[in-house]
């Protein structure tokens, strides 16, 4: 090998040697963040899996309460927050009513709750920047048709039940870009209620959140606890959970 051939390999090593390492992209980069983020949400997990503040359908499981918490991150609630807002059902994650009402009103759209009485409930919403009005009525009538009446939660809390109902269906008509692939309530996939006291008449704001209405309606008085059937098909004792709905045209299985 001449001299000159052997210079060029040494230039051409030293080249190799100092070249720059390839630099991550911004996907690799976000993917790495959210890595770090999933391992520090199941160490909290572990934690919290077996306390009372971990819903019925996720305590003693740290993996969907891992899910939970993320899914609930991308939707702008804090991990406590979540844990009374999300339940996986079924291996389905999906938002409570009064979660999914939150969600939609952080993004400034407007839901308002126009009639409730135990056989019908009319709500209307409308998107931000919008001054069109999407109206949603529920009946008894419409849930009978759908054999939802005969279940249990139905035949204690009709009122509630339609409630739950019309809010799924309004928040998807309005605002599905808001719900982040949860476009179901759990209350719709697991067939319970997480019981809310609903006035006769009045806006529904993100303070339903954090706590119930003073008082109930006199037409339908509440309960102070409710045995609340879970998806697995236990039972768990939960005053402070309970509500239900559908969607606007595919339904979920009612049975």
């Amino acid at each position: 090998m001449t001299s000159n051939e052997l210079a060029q390999r040494d230039d051409q090593q030293a080249v190799a040697t100092t070249s720059p390492a390839p630099q991550p992209t911004a996907g690799s980069t976000a993917l790495m963040a959210w890595a770090q983020e999933a391992n520090l949400a199941y160490q909290m997990a572990q934690k919290l899996a077996n306390t009372s503040f971990v819903p019925a359908t996720l305590r003693g499981k740290p993996g969907d309460i891992t899910a939970a918490i993320l899914a609930g991150a991308e939707l702008g609630l804090k991990p406590m927050a979540t844990l009374k807002s999300i339940d996986v059902i079924q291996g389905t994650p999906a938002l409570r009513a009064h979660a999914m009402r939150a969600v939609v009103q952080q993004q400034g759209h407007d839901i308002e709750l126009v009639e409730s009485t135990p056989e019908r409930c009319v709500m209307r919403g409308r998107r931000k920047g919008s001054d069109t009005w999407q109206t949603v009525t529920w009946t008894i009538q419409r849930a009978a048709q759908m054999k939802l009446t005969d279940k249990a939660e139905w035949k204690k809390q009709p009122q509630n039940m339609l409630v739950a109902r019309a809010t799924g269906e309004l928040c998807r008509l309005i605002a599905s870009d808001a719900l982040h692939g949860m476009p179901y309530v759990s209350e719709e996939l697991g067939g319970t209620v997480h019981a809310e006291i609903v006035p006769a008449k009045a806006p529904l704001s993100v303070a339903a959140l954090a706590a119930p209405a003073p008082a109930p309606v006199a037409a339908q008085p509440a309960e102070t606890n409710y045995s609340v059937e879970i998806g697995n098909g236990d039972w768990d004792q939960d005053a402070a959970e309970s509500s239900v709905d559908w969607p606007e045209t595919a339904q979920p299985p009612t049975s």
